[in-house]
């Protein structure tokens, strides 16, 4: 249950990330097959992160597997197919844990107001969350697979607001990347450029220790 604070704190909802802020991944397996096919480390990820890979996975418009397929069709002119295919199948398997700490963090401040995830994500998302231990988590999660648009689209935020109760001038924005908390703070949000734990202690400590 979400208790009443006075009225003096910055916001009132805590709008935050999932990838890089929550959830890391192990990619060890990756970068040695890179460099078994004579590959730079990160050629993978550069290649499926580009947007014109990424993004239709991310609004839910192909699987894993069809995503897997535009990766490894993408490297065929570096490696050859099948070794394309592993190294793509190797990012979407790469495992994953969730940083106890900033998890810990988030449960507290779940407990004085709203939490939501807001994350350019899979149409997984909802099984990974339950394989971390996470489904109820949060508050709300808005996913971009499930609706259709990606940070940092306004979109996606307003949805996130709405779903929180909170106005959007009253809403925390916590990401790794700042192109997604600068279309935040242009809503109005307050914006928290996330590199590690002590980012979030030293803003929410204060209000939770209060």
């Amino acid at each position: 249950m979400t208790t009443s604070l006075p009225r003096t704190r910055p916001f009132d909802a805590v709008l935050c990330d999932f990838d890089n802020v929550i959830r890391f991944y192990d990619t060890t397996r990756l970068t040695h097959l890179e460099r078994l096919a004579g590959l730079a480390p990160g050629t993978t990820m550069e290649v499926a992160f580009a947007p014109e890979t990424d993004l239709p996975l991310l609004l839910g418009r192909i699987t894993q597997p069809q995503w897997v397929e535009s990766i490894a069709l993408a490297l065929s002119h570096l490696v050859p197919r099948a070794r394309a295919h592993e190294l793509g199948r190797a990012l979407a398997e790469a495992p994953f844990h969730a940083d106890e700490a900033v998890v810990g963090l988030l449960r507290r401040v779940r407990t004085r107001m709203p939490l939501v995830l807001v994350t350019n994500a899979t149409l997984e998302l909802e099984s990974d969350l339950l394989s971390l231990g996470l489904a109820d988590f949060a508050d709300h999660v808005v996913s971009s697979a499930r609706v259709g648009v990606a940070k940092p689209d306004p979109k996606i935020y307003e949805i996130a607001a709405e779903r929180a109760g909170v106005a959007e001038d009253r809403c925390l924005f916590v990401d790794d990347r700042l192109e997604n908390i600068e279309a935040a703070v242009a809503l109005g949000m307050t914006g928290v450029h996330y590199r590690e734990p002590s980012d979030l202690d030293e803003l929410l400590g204060p209000l939770l220790d209060g």
